[in-house]
């Protein structure tokens, strides 16, 4: 039995195309103040029309892949995490294994929304732990720019595109992910969905006409919920470790609304100057964000040997998750 994996490396993609709050000002009624102030977002990322999860996942598989040393037959699981991908179905994990050419790979998506990354963590982490993987890629990925109404000026403005992938394979020492917590509650599914193109509501000149496939959200109850159960689910993996906030190098949230980091930050008593930001550069992107706020963090320096790290994420579903890894 194998008592602990590790993340390798990471690496991270965004799209070229940034579209700042001042051309949003063109394009809504709205402005860079009431952007900034309410979602500490400046700009975001979008994918071309040429673009496709998939797409963004290769560039920042590619990337991970390589600072490992490994190449693609290396890799024996792909998880994607995802609610962007490319079709309802295959699983964008099985584009990503065909554009890699990772021949020895079984693949499959997670949808968990924001959190999604890290339920696709706790399963890679799971399959080490019991032997029946050896080395897995594990991709958060979205093209939120699809599915988002460029018409609604309370949600447009929070969204981008990128990807960010890590590679885990069995530690040899005490260092990797101690423990990794998730959580759900579908009662509450309502308040971040997409309601149209499922068999639920199957797409139809109705669906499109009601404009059912783009993202929905009621930001004020999210923001009550994101805040208490990320303060709940941190604190209890902090425990379980026997970790103190105090005790954290840095914290890596999922990157949503600077609101509901600095609340969060503040009720864990972890200071700003221990948390990555990178939604004023990014916005929301959804399962990417942690994976790329990580890759960031890494190549920064921000990260050193024997640091421990705090994940945690929330999304719809309702899903919330959190990590906890000594680096």
């Amino acid at each position: 039995m194998l008592l602990r994996s590790r993340i390798i490396s990471t690496g991270s993609y965004l799209p070229e195309k940034v579209l700042s709050n001042s051309e949003m000002e063109k394009m809504l009624d709205t402005s860079d103040e009431w952007i900034t102030e309410r979602t500490g977002i400046k700009e975001r990322r979008i994918a071309d029309n040429t673009q496709a999860a998939s797409d963004l996942a290769f560039e920042a598989s590619k990337i991970a892949l390589e600072r490992a040393g490994l190449g693609p037959e290396d890799i024996d699981l792909i998880i994607v995490a995802t609610i962007t991908g490319d079709m309802p179905f295959p699983s964008t994990a099985c584009f990503l294994q065909d554009k890699l050419g990772a021949t020895n790979a079984a693949g499959f998506d997670i949808n968990a929304a924001c959190s999604g990354f890290l339920y696709s963590l706790y399963i890679a982490d799971s399959f080490i732990k019991s032997g029946m993987h050896r080395r897995i890629l594990v991709a958060g990925t979205e093209a939120l720019s699809k599915i988002t109404d460029w018409d609604d000026r309370t949600t447009c403005v929070l969204f981008g595109d990128g990807a960010g992938a890590v590679i885990v394979e069995p530690s040899n020492d005490d260092s990797g992910i101690l423990s990794i917590h998730i959580n759900s509650d579908g009662k509450m599914w309502d308040l971040i969905h997409v309601p149209g193109g499922g068999s639920r509501n199957p797409a139809s000149q109705s669906s499109i006409e009601q404009r059912l496939h783009y993202i929905k959200m009621k930001g004020n109850e999210t923001f009550k919920v994101a805040v208490r159960t990320l303060e709940d689910i941190a604190l209890k993996t902090l425990q379980e470790n026997n970790i103190d906030p105090s005790g954290l190098s840095l914290l890596i949230p999922h990157q949503a609304n600077l609101r509901i980091i600095q609340a969060t930050a503040d009720r864990l008593k972890v200071p700003m100057d221990k948390v990555i930001i990178n939604l004023d550069k990014y916005g929301n992107t959804s399962a990417a964000s942690i994976p790329i706020a990580l890759d960031e963090a890494l190549q920064s320096g921000r990260i050193k040997e024997g640091d421990y790290i705090l994940l945690e994420a929330f999304g719809g579903g309702l899903t919330w998750a959190s990590a906890l890894i000594k680096w």
